[in-house]
């Protein structure tokens, strides 16, 4: 007897038997009941989900001579011939081979013929594939084909069939299986042809097919035979560099799967659905498909590692599959990538990971302050509304007579307080101590920009209030002070203590720009000069005006008023 495989040998006949399609059956089955078949189907779907036997089903069913609720008897002649693929009653074209002009108008010169069946059946496959000429050639007999002819169109891709021929067809779409049915399927199958099948077996079958019934029997049959490539050690060994961020480890067991003969894209795509079900695990989304075994080395990979580091994974490692399609060599992009995945944060990230904390530290103060403003102010004017409707009065408590003393000396402690506790109770370096590392320590773990622009200052004063540090001129300064958060987080990397940094002109340790404080607003600018109304006099209008310049360019010359 010739030798069948799995797939050919249990393809489904009847649509009783096509697994988890239930609504393209139940439409299908409807029409042949009801006797409204549509004169032009088209089936999408992913590859292996059974558009072509849907098809041929469809035809077996128009044309048997014992159809019974909708459904092919499978024995009578016609049905036999068209699973032969001697009828006929069934004309298939793959639209990816023949997809010319000439070939769809020899199509559709035949198209009018009569065949021994009722119905004569068209299936076109890939018919995305038709150029555009063929398609408007196809256009006009799908519109209005002969009463006895039914086309069939299927495609893996619907979006690339033109609307004038989706919109003159019922789409069907066909969906991939769920593990728990695909498994189902191989269980039934491997017991009516014999097989002996473990559970790991059945679970790489699973994990190769992605929910194709066809590429499941056929990775059946490959495990069978003996070609099963279970969950390795290579695998796990990727997955073991990549949360120890070892590149060395990863390169071995990358080149000792190479070296047994496997493809760089192959390895790729199985480390990549590794990371998957990693990072689905790690999002809460329960394994299926795998043993027992894989859920435990899966769980301590994740265990090993952070979300943020397998989705970086997953980018690195899908953006390396794309490019080997085009690669001379892909085991360069894939090695390149595993290299990247394994790199330890750069100084840079750690340094602009340190500025962002303090600068989130800074900003939280300032709102809690503005907040506790907020609330004070917002119970004082309650409480004034309240007395106002109620007839009373507020009393307001005022301070003693040297209360700006007091404050002055409670905002001094508050600042005080603020720092040390910012810099986790450390006291600030002194001066000689920014002075003896500010070209040794400091600048080198700034930018190339910010050094470029301090390597001209000169640290001159350490106080209570900050580093300061003078700058030659103001355009200088104003150039600096874009970039005083990095001179603040290399003495936070240095001194182990968040210091301001405030900068001057010259010599004076005065700060041209410091960081706001919100728990002291600027105190009101005071006029010491007394002004008599009486001396006042009435500006000359035209003073500064362009009138004027113009009667001092032209001494001599008079202002007319407008009438």
């Amino acid at each position: 007897m010739e030798f069948a495989s799995l797939y050919r040998r249990y393809r489904p006949r009847c649509f009783a038997d096509m697994k988890g399609q239930t609504h393209v059956v139940a439409a299908l089955q409807n029409a042949i009941k009801q006797n409204r078949v549509f004169h032009a189907y088209l089936l999408s779907g992913p590859r292996g989900t059974g558009k072509t036997t849907a098809a041929r089903i469809l035809a077996k069913a128009l044309n048997c001579d014992n159809t019974k609720d909708g459904e092919p008897c499978c024995e009578c002649d016609s049905c036999v011939s068209i699973e032969k693929g001697t009828s006929f009653d069934l004309h298939e074209l793959d639209a990816a081979s023949n997809n010319k002009v000439d070939d769809i108008r020899d199509l559709l010169s035949k198209v009018a013929l009569g065949t021994p069946g009722r119905t004569k059946v068209y299936l076109l496959d890939e018919v995305h594939m038709l150029t555009s000429g063929a398609e408007n050639a196809l256009l006009k007999t799908l519109e209005e084909p002969p009463d006895h002819v039914i086309f069939v169109m299927a495609t893996t891709e619907p979006h690339k069939v033109v609307e004038t021929i989706r919109s003159r067809a019922q789409h069907l779409e066909l969906n991939l299986l769920p593990t728990e049915q695909l498994r189902d399927l191989l269980k039934e199958v491997s017991q009516d042809a014999g097989l002996k099948v473990d559970d790991e077996g059945f679970n790489q079958a699973i994990r190769e097919a992605k929910g194709s019934a066809r590429d499941a029997l056929s990775a059946l049959d490959k495990i069978v035979a003996g070609g099963s490539n279970s969950y390795n050690s290579s695998i796990e060994d990727l997955l073991h560099g990549i949360a120890e961020r070892n590149s060395e480890k990863t390169l071995k067991a990358i080149n000792d799967q190479i070296s047994t003969g496997k493809e760089p894209r192959i390895i790729g795509e199985h480390l990549l659905s590794a990371l998957r079900e990693a990072f689905l695990f790690s999002m809460g989304v329960p394994l299926k498909g795998l043993t027992d075994e894989e859920k435990i080395k899966t769980e301590n990979f994740v265990e090993q590692v952070t979300p943020a580091v397998i989705t970086r994974s997953l980018e690195i490692l899908g953006l390396a599959l794309v490019e080997m399609r085009r690669a001379p060599d892909p085991r360069v992009d894939l090695e390149v990538a595993l290299v990247k995945m394994t790199q330890k944060e750069s100084s840079s990230e750690s340094f602009l990971i340190d500025q962002l904390e303090s600068r989130l530290a800074n900003l939280e103060k300032i709102i809690k302050d503005v907040d506790l403003i907020n609330n004070k102010s917002a119970t004082r004017d309650k409480a004034m509304e309240v007395a106002e409707q109620t007839g009373g009065s507020v009393k307001e408590i005022r301070p003693p007579s040297n209360n700006a003393e007091s404050n002055e000396i409670d905002e001094t402690e508050q600042i005080e307080n603020s720092q040390k506790s910012d810099s986790g109770g450390k006291e600030f370096p002194t001066n000689q101590q920014i002075i003896d590392s500010w070209a040794d320590e400091l600048l080198p773990k700034l930018s190339k920009k910010a050094r470029a622009r301090f390597s001209a200052g000169k640290p001159i004063n350490t106080d209570k209030n900050g580093l300061t540090i003078a700058l030659p001129n103001e355009p200088h300064l104003r150039r600096c002070s874009e970039l005083i958060g990095e001179v603040e987080a290399a003495i936070k990397n240095t001194f182990g203590v968040v210091m301001p940094v405030l900068l001057s002109v010259g010599d004076a340790a005065v700060a041209s720009v410091s960081p706001p404080n919100p728990s002291k607003p600027p105190a009101p600018t005071k006029t010491d000069e007394n002004v008599n109304p009486s001396e006042l006099v009435e500006a000359d209008v035209t003073a500064g005006s362009a009138v004027e310049k113009i009667s001092q360019a032209f001494p001599g010359a008079e202002i007319v008023e407008p009438e």
